[in-house]
């Protein structure tokens, strides 16, 4: 089975990038599963209605966020609502939506998992217990892909290892960054730090970089906008074994 995660869609230009590259590359590796971040799919950051009918359009089959889900209050209904958008499970429960979700293709079937980290992110539920509440599931399915929303590589690391031979992979996300340790853990878990992200190359994080600047010299509000030219989709395939559940190659890839 092939299950491809793509990293954090920016803005109108990801979105783009996104619809011109996703279909050819889910053809050329046979993808089964496709899972893909749009926490900042809108312009101006969060999720909007219309962005994530966008990605499914383009080819995902699960859409997972972090701490940018809530800021577009146009979403809420819709998480609610629309099955396939995850928000991290570690909101209280008061909160819209929902934190996993299982793709059926009939012979197969996948659980997807949306956690948030602690370290220098939003206070929430601890992700060690959590992803534990999640996975004491007996009706979870074999393959279970985890998008850990966190800040702090020791922290995604950390809780690779503590779901390791449990869960098929931890895939980080939110840095915007791809990183370069991908791996398979010892007892079967795919894992890497972050899966980078789907936006404008020459930018700050998928941001104008000027406006960054700005705001990091001048410390006060800027109101950001989506950097423009060349993009890039950074995303992890995986090839993982249904009966078992593990990951048997992890492949980062980054198309431009």
């Amino acid at each position: 089975m092939k299950i491809l995660c793509v990293g954090d869609v920016v803005g109108s230009a990801g979105c783009r990038q996104l619809e011109r590259v996703l279909p050819a590359v889910k053809r050329q590796y046979g993808v089964d599963i496709c899972v893909v971040n749009g926490e900042n799919s809108a312009d101006g950051n969060g999720i909007l209605p219309s962005s994530a009918e966008a990605l499914f359009r383009f080819g995902a089959d699960v859409i997972t966020t972090g701490n940018h889900v809530f800021h577009r209050r146009e979403i809420y209904e819709v998480l609610d609502r629309r099955d396939g958008i995850l928000r991290p499970a570690n909101y209280p429960s008061t909160a819209p939506g929902c934190g996993v979700f299982v793709v059926d293709k009939g012979r197969y079937q996948v659980a997807v998992i949306n956690v948030m980290g602690q370290v220098y992110m939003d206070s929430l539920a601890c992700p060690f217990e959590t992803l534990d509440a999640i996975l004491a599931d007996p009706e979870l399915p074999k393959v279970r892909i985890v998008d850990f929303h966190a800040e702090a590589t020791a922290e995604k690391k950390a809780l690779a290892y503590y779901a390791d031979g449990r869960i098929t992979a931890l895939l980080g996300t939110h840095t915007h960054v791809q990183t370069a340790d991908e791996q398979i853990l010892p007892n079967g878990t795919g894992f890497i730090s972050d899966i980078g992200m789907t936006g404008p190359i020459q930018s700050v994080l998928g941001i104008r970089p000027e406006l960054a600047i700005e705001k990091m010299r001048g410390k006060l509000p800027v109101r950001f906008a989506v950097a423009e030219g060349d993009c890039r989709m950074d995303a992890v395939l995986l090839t993982v074994n249904p009966a078992s559940g593990k990951t048997e190659a992890i492949e980062r890839l980054s198309i431009g």
